[in-house]
């Protein structure tokens, strides 16, 4: 956090003008946190100025930048105050506590035809529906890689709920994004529209599709890691400051090493293991039921819920 120093922008650090500070962003120093703990020789190498005018920044960088301590019932009584977004399925709302959660990333994994969109599509109309109703009173940013998004699919599933299928559309944004610096991109402008459109869900259907297919081989891993990293945390940075749900979709492979059991292991490594804070596995039934596991979360226990995929949307 900031404070009010006069110091808002890197311009405004001592012996920083616009050209420096162009070349601090593209290196990666685009705070004032990033420039208070940042090495002065290190700055000085990346800009070409002095030093000592880099040992300048970085010490009022420091005096303008401060960390607030909570205590642990602040925390609690924050939590309390989280709105969720209701799943339309009792027994899969039960064991997230409650529904999709906000300022948290939810990731569905799964094979194809395991209900990871069509659970993405409830969401769009239940997110729209009021505090306190099963939503979040928000309008929705949908971020579609894999040119999945159905809007028939969304009248239907709204016209079942008792919404206007009308208005549903209308509340929900569709970005359509063919390669992943697009897909970066429509994350890293969303500021100004979630905040001026009240956005309160974001999904992104699917995270590793382009990455997948762009970067190949072991030699691009590291590259398509670190952009991945980037991404992840901006969905993140936009939950925490909006009070926003996030729901993301996976993909997944067969892991080799896995001799025994279920070999469907979700793609993205550590970076999107790590980054999630509820994990859900979702695969297949009879006919059109649905079993969803939860993987990973950091306050309820891991648990199975049976669900059904019906043509007024999910259900248990």
């Amino acid at each position: 956090m900031v404070k009010e120093k006069g110091i808002k922008e890197l311009e405004d650090l001592p012996g920083i003008g616009p050209t420096t500070a162009d070349k601090l962003k593209q290196s990666g120093y685009d705070s004032i946190e990033k420039i208070a703990t940042a090495s002065p020789h290190e700055l000085a190498e990346l800009t070409g100025m002095s030093v000592d005018n880099a040992k300048k920044a970085v010490d009022a960088a420091k005096q303008a930048t401060t960390l607030e301590y909570s205590t642990a019932s602040q925390v609690y009584e924050k939590r309390r105050a989280l709105g969720r977004i209701s799943t339309s399925s009792n027994a899969l709302d039960e064991m997230l506590g409650g529904g999709l959660e906000a300022n948290a990333i939810t990731e569905a994994y799964g094979k194809f035809a395991s209900g990871k969109t069509q659970l993405g599509f409830q969401l769009c109309v239940n997110a729209q529906k009021p505090v306190g109703s099963g939503g979040l009173g928000g309008k929705v940013l949908f971020i579609d890689t894999e040119g999945t998004f159905r809007p028939d699919r969304i009248e239907q599933i709204a016209k079942a709920s008792g919404a206007d299928p009308k208005e549903a559309l209308e509340n929900i944004m569709v970005v359509r994004t063919t390669t992943s610096d697009q897909q970066i991109l429509a994350i890293e402008r969303a500021d100004k529209l979630v905040k001026e459109s009240n956005v309160k869900l974001v999904i992104i259907d699917s995270l590793m599709s382009l990455f997948r297919s762009e970067f190949l081989g072991r030699g691009a891993l590291g590259e398509r890691q670190q952009k991945l990293n980037s991404h992840i945390h901006k969905l993140q940075k936009l939950a925490d400051t909006y009070d926003l749900a996030v729901y993301i979709t996976n993909q997944v492979m067969d892991n080799p090493a896995i001799l025994f059991g279920d070999p469907t292991t979700p793609v993205g490594g550590n970076i999107v293991a790590h980054a999630a804070t509820t994990r859900l596995y979702m695969r297949k039934s009879k006919e059109d039921k649905r079993i969803v596991r939860l993987v990973d979360s950091p306050n309820m226990p891991e648990g199975e819920a049976v669900v059904k995929i019906t043509p007024d949307g999910i259900r248990d």
